[in-house]
């Protein structure tokens, strides 16, 4: 007998009798036994705790805990794994770009590991509001094969060891969306300055206060760019059709990762405030401040004010010889 078969009539059997019983139980009035499912014990108090996280299976021989094989990351976590760089080819070298060590920190695989062939791109966006800490970021990778991927992760870039709360997804985009992506790596805005500043025929330079930092990375066979757009609705506005494509990429996977952006992938007001720029004669001109912070830098724990009436007492002397 095949293992359908007993499958099937092991299924029947299983049937049959729960109904026999339900059957009996209403004939004489009976309420039918219902079997509670037992919980999970909690593991002993007094295990360690590599072995209490594990429980209740063994926990791991700690000489093979090295050399045991590992799950290979699924496809969307790393569309261009499992390559070798091949003789005259290049990494990208992104020039005020992200750190290999924060792309690991939020646990992407770095843009300078990636081996990009023929019309294959990466492009992400980073975002940091001025008011807060947390922070998004979306990678959507074109393959050569036409297919596109999307990795998102968010979380809180202060003040741990880790970011704090961060999560994330790996998703396959709809098939035709890499055509979409490979125009956007083509478009002007890679040739414009990394950063700029909105110049008004009349108007004194603005000063940002306040608003949400783009870093746009776009890195494709031999080119890396990075760009920033920061603040001002005219400066954002000219990356808007590159944020949008992006970031709406990356919407619709998980609402906490949503939550991080509550007015969604819309930048119609900032591609309205751009136009009008244009058309009143300013530009966006290239900035004369000293670079930014690289796309990606956490945030710095901020000095806590002292109470009011409260002085710190001063450091006792010590007396020389």
């Amino acid at each position: 007998m095949s293992l359908r078969a007993v499958f099937l009539a092991t299924a029947a059997l299983s049937t049959g009798l729960t109904a026999g019983l339900a059957g009996g139980a209403a004939a004489q009035g009976q309420i039918p036994l219902i079997v509670p499912i037992p919980r999970r014990a909690a593991p002993p108090p007094d295990l360690p705790p590599a072995e209490a996280e594990v429980w209740p299976f063994p926990a791991p021989d700690p000489q093979t805990w090295w050399t045991d094989k590992r799950p290979v990351p699924p496809e969307a976590a790393d569309p261009l794994g499992e390559r070798r760089l091949r003789r005259g080819e290049r990494l990208p070298e992104p020039v005020g770009g992200v750190d290999p060590s924060t792309y690991r920190l939020w646990g992407l695989k770095p843009l300078q590991w990636q081996v990009l062939r023929r019309d294959e791109a990466v492009l992400e966006v980073w975002a940091r509001p001025s008011g807060s800490v947390r922070q998004g970021v979306v990678r959507v990778t074109v393959r050569g094969d036409g297919r596109a991927f999307v990795q998102g992760r968010a979380g809180l870039a202060c003040c741990d060891a880790l970011i704090g709360r961060r999560m994330g997804f790996d998703a396959a985009l709809p098939e035709g969306a890499a055509g979409r992506f490979r125009a956007l790596a083509e478009r002007p805005l890679w040739a414009s300055p990394r950063d700029v500043r909105v110049e008004e025929p009349g108007a004194a330079d603005a000063v940002c206060l306040d608003g949400t930092a783009y870093d746009l990375v776009l890195a494709v066979r031999g080119r890396t760019v990075t760009l920033r757009r920061a603040c001002d609705p005219a400066e954002v506005g000219e990356a808007a059709d590159v944020l949008e494509a992006v970031l709406g990429a990356g919407l619709g996977h998980d609402g906490r990762f949503d939550a991080v952006f509550p007015r969604g992938a819309d930048f119609s007001a900032a591609r309205q405030a751009h136009a009008r720029l244009l058309a009143a004669g300013g530009r966006l001109k290239p900035s004369p401040e000293a670079p930014r912070p690289p796309p990606g830098r956490e945030g710095a724990p901020e000095p806590q004010p002292e109470p009011l009436g409260v002085h710190p007492t001063p450091a006792p002397s010590i007396p020389g010889p």
